[in-house]
């Protein structure tokens, strides 16, 4: 007689802010995937106004296994928080979704077999992005190529390998707990810096070579450039607070920003702007080879999608750094 496997208890947790177009069909997609795996499905919400709660609380009307938890303060580190707080005693990992992101049917079960297979601490996933129209399409094809990401591991397909750090998927809840949770001060790269305390810790991080998520990017150049904004802004506070030095691709973008500043001196000497035009040359040349390569004509915009998110990661990035000194300059 055919034995059944038996999964820890589990919880997936979709932490959430007016997702009303996308909350029913991924909340839908992972019910049998909880049923096999024994998890509940926590969304945190962080007040939605759009009817991504009315959503959630019909189908937790007919599933016991759904529950719709308020996040009062609305960041995705705090939804993760307040949910392993309130429900995380017995489990023995909890799965992060992004609510506006694509999974496949398998996605959660692949996630435990890896984590029980290799006894990670934490299983991370590649996340590749997708897009329609040309806009999307143009910022999927530089946020999957290494002009966009500088080469970031997960933001590739990956074998299985040990690594530092990926987009966050699984996490063993003793682990979680024992460092502390998310530093909720960070809006932005926050998984990163979880990630370094994981590490510091003894925690071991596997980038699982059997499952990946989708990604839908940003569908405007504005909402692009305050997304890397943000994680500009996030990165920055990595480096202060751990004191950590900013690996070399990440070292490259932070020239951006000085470089567009060096270009308004154009007047003194025309010199100034040679540094800009050879960013902004290599970043065109480079959409329209991934246009003529992929046989794709909204790709020709990637170039300057990867200028937006150069130029707000530096920014951000520079902000948050000089941000604090400036400040203390004036008080003093």
């Amino acid at each position: 007689m055919m034995q059944t496997k038996i999964h820890p208890s589990n919880l997936i947790v979709i932490p959430c802010l007016n997702e009303a177009a996308h909350i029913g069909a991924l909340v839908h997609e992972l019910r049998p995937a909880a049923e096999r795996l024994g998890a509940r499905i926590i969304v945190a919400d962080g007040g939605s106004t759009d009817g991504t709660r009315a959503i959630v609380e019909e189908i937790a009307g007919k599933d016991p296994r759904i529950i719709l938890l308020d996040n009062e303060k609305r960041l995705q580190s705090a939804a993760i928080n307040l949910a392993i707080a309130r429900y995380g005693d017995g489990a023995e990992y909890f799965i992060r979704i992004d609510a506006h992101g694509g999974y496949p049917p398998d996605y959660c079960d692949r996630l435990i077999e890896e984590a029980l297979a290799t006894g990670a601490d934490s299983v991370v996933v590649s996340m590749l992005t997708s897009g329609s129209g040309t806009v999307q399409n143009a910022v999927a094809a530089a946020q999957n190529s290494k002009l966009g990401t500088g080469g970031s591991k997960h933001r590739h397909l990956s074998a299985g390998e040990w690594v530092d750090h990926g987009h966050h998927a699984l996490m063993r809840i003793s682990a979680f707990k024992a460092v502390g949770g998310y530093d909720e001060t960070f809006s932005h790269n926050e998984d990163a810096e979880l990630d370094y305390r994981l590490r510091k810790a003894g925690y071991r991080i596997w980038m699982s070579g059997k499952t990946q998520m989708i990604y839908y990017p940003r569908s405007s150049l504005a909402g692009l450039y305050f997304q890397y904004l943000g994680y500009g802004r996030g990165r920055a506070k990595n480096v202060l607070k751990h004191r950590m030095i900013p690996k070399v691709r990440q070292m490259v973008p932070l020239l951006v920003f000085p470089v567009v500043l060096l270009s308004a001196f154009f007047f003194v000497h025309w010199l100034a702007v040679i540094p800009i035009l050879v960013w902004a040359s290599v970043c065109l040349g480079y959409g329209v080879w991934i246009a003529i390569s992929q046989r794709n004509p909204d790709s020709a915009l990637a170039g300057i999608s990867a200028m937006v998110m150069h130029f707000g990661w530096s920014v951000g990035f520079w902000l948050q750094l000089l941000g604090p000194r400036l400040q203390r300059r004036r008080v003093a």
